[in-house]
């Protein structure tokens, strides 16, 4: 049976491994491992918070010129330290599980599975770079982007990563002129499929109250929530 543990596990290593893999950095402090990759300097489930051990992570994000610092916390981990020093709390991870085998669909033919993409320009550039994570030797990580069906114009994508037999599902998204045409379903069937055929027999992720809609739709269901906490550093 998968756990809100499984789920947090999952979690921490797609953001070590984006640090690993991208030019980032991961370390650990007593019982803190902090990750600092695409989404900034991040502090990944502890299940206890020193409040010294806090104060050093803030400080080397403000020797970076960090802009915030987030926190994904455990429901039941006292988050008393965080809030001394300052973080406030922030949106709460809604766990949702589902088994691969019951996520198949058949092929829809607006997505595609790549290893790079010309999909990214402007102030998006950046983004590109990420697909490297697709090129690993040994796969473990799978992007889809979406397309519309009559312009193919880039409607959306979406990322699974390989842990253990778990895969999560992350950074699925659809652009707001191409939803509600199933693109967000064919998405999410793609990339779990991919891990699937990796290995993976059960798919997780976190959802927003909007995505819960379209995940619980696909066969997910809810099996706990999280809550995560930042600190906005001037």
């Amino acid at each position: 049976m998968v756990t809100v543990a499984d789920c947090e596990r999952v979690q921490a290593s797609w953001f070590r491994a984006r640090a690993e893999v991208l030019g980032g950095e991961v370390w650990s402090d007593g019982p803190l491992e902090w990750v600092d990759g695409p989404d900034g300097q991040t502090l990944m489930f502890p299940r206890s918070l020193p409040a010294d051990a806090v104060a050093r992570g803030v400080e080397r994000a403000k020797r970076r010129g960090a802009g915030s610092v987030g926190v994904w916390l455990s429901a039941e981990v006292d988050a008393g330290p965080l809030a001394e020093a300052g973080f406030e709390r922030g949106w709460s991870p809604w766990w949702m599980t589902a088994p691969i085998a019951e996520l198949e669909g058949g092929v829809d033919p607006r997505i595609e599975l790549q290893l790079d993409s010309d999909d990214y320009g402007g102030q998006f550039a950046d983004y590109r770079a990420q697909l490297a994570l697709a090129r690993l030797p040994v796969p473990r990580a799978w992007y889809a982007a979406a397309y519309d069906g009559g312009s193919r114009r880039f409607a959306g994508r979406a990322w699974s990563f390989l842990d253990g037999q778990s895969a999560g599902v992350f950074d699925m998204a659809v652009w707001e002129p191409f939803r509600r045409r199933g693109l967000g379903s064919g998405l999410l069937r793609a990339v779990c499929a991919a891990a699937g055929r990796a290995g993976a027999r059960h798919a997780v992720l976190n959802a927003t109250p909007e995505g819960k809609l379209l995940y619980s739709k696909c066969g997910f269901t809810q099996i706990g929530t999280g809550i995560t906490w930042w600190l906005h550093l001037p």
